[in-house]
């Protein structure tokens, strides 16, 4: 397709490069990178203290908004005094006409709500399911008057939406290029990921106690209570947290686990870390929920297990090494590149920009 001048809206949860967007600060960087080595102009709205290495960013400040996955099904639209994702949106109101194309990432109501009001097109990368009524209104909303503009990462995200059938599904891809494979991993699992109650991160702990396998752990520290019960429920568990590390890093501490453990207790949308681990030849054994339920191979790549089924992780702890760590990266290599996920978005775009706006 032609060059476009593109606009990304960065998640207003957190800075990028804070790690407290999750997987969306990543899928952002990656998106602007194959985009941009494909002749694509980016130029990224987000936060102050945003640090995305390499390209344009315009870092507003103002008040972070608070992470969705915290709030009720019947909760209320709210905004903080003096807030980052209204100002960005000002921004947006002001300079949109300059580009072919904007691309939000947030995942919230204000950036669906001015959508018919711009005029330029606006996709949104959706990178939650279903957890707001408010919310599923609104995505609804722009699914039916702007065809092909709301994207997900997996199918089992769509799912939790009453209008799936209108929402396109992207995948994600990673530059492969920096995660190296660790054929001769050490005797430890590893756990990645925002440390909050929705990510389970206990029953993570609970196999790694019944196993008797150290068990590292890596990310933003979102909820210290929820990590201090943790850490005050199993005082004896072989844990360690490691902090939360650059991709850089991460990868080549991550490669030498024997398993990632994945243990959501709501839908992931997708599950980047899954992805990264495969990559380095690490086997994962996920919660059979959500994203990570499409990208495991069950008995090939890892295992699947019973969602919440704390035994069913120790039972697939104990298969692991049943598990190739080769097929691991190839599986990485051929369904989560760069390349062909740039293929996904440059099609999404072109069918967007065909269509009435």
């Amino acid at each position: 397709m032609p060059p476009l001048n593109l606009l990304f809206l960065s998640t207003t949860v957190g800075p990028l490069g804070s790690g407290m967007g999750g997987g969306v600060e990543l899928t952002l960087y990656n998106l602007a990178k194959v985009l941009t080595q494909r002749g694509h102009r980016i130029v990224i709205v987000a936060p102050s203290g945003s640090m995305c290495s390499s390209f344009p960013v315009i870092e507003v400040p103002g008040t972070l908004q608070s992470t969705a996955q915290t709030q009720g099904r019947d909760a209320f639209i709210v905004m903080p005094p003096d807030p980052v994702l209204a100002t960005m949106w000002t921004l947006v109101q002001q300079a949109h006409t300059e580009y072919d194309l904007l691309l939000n990432f947030a995942y919230d109501w204000l950036p669906f709500y001015l959508t018919p009001f711009l005029q330029r097109p606006v996709a949104h990368l959706v990178s939650m399911g279903s957890l707001t009524d408010a919310m599923d209104q609104v995505i609804e909303q722009v699914s039916l008057q702007f065809p092909h503009t709301v994207a997900v990462h997996t199918q089992a995200q769509a799912d939790t939406f009453p209008f799936a059938e209108r929402c396109r599904v992207v995948g994600n891809g990673f530059d492969l290029s920096l995660y190296q494979f660790c054929p001769s991993p050490e005797r430890c699992l590893g756990w990645v990921g925002r440390i909050a109650p929705e990510k389970g991160l206990e029953d993570a702990v609970v196999a790694a106690d019944k196993t008797g396998i150290p068990l590292r752990i890596w990310g933003v520290l979102q909820d210290e209570s929820y990590w201090q019960d943790i850490c005050d429920r199993y005082p004896d568990a072989p844990i360690s947290y490691e902090g939360f590390l650059p991709t850089t890093e991460l990868q080549q501490e991550l490669g030498k686990c024997l398993a990632l453990l994945m243990t959501p207790r709501w839908i992931e949308a997708f599950g980047n870390v899954a992805i990264e681990a495969l990559a380095c030849g690490v086997p994962v054994i996920a919660y059979r929920r959500g994203g990570p339920s499409e990208i495991v191979i069950d008995g090939k790549t890892g295992w699947l297990v019973e969602p919440d089924s704390v035994s069913g992780l120790v039972d697939a702890i104990a298969r692991i090494e049943q598990i190739d760590r080769q097929a691991c990266r190839q599986q990485a290599e051929v369904e989560y590149s760069l390349e062909a996920m740039g293929d996904r978005v440059e099609q999404w775009f072109a069918d967007i920009l065909a269509s009435k706006w």
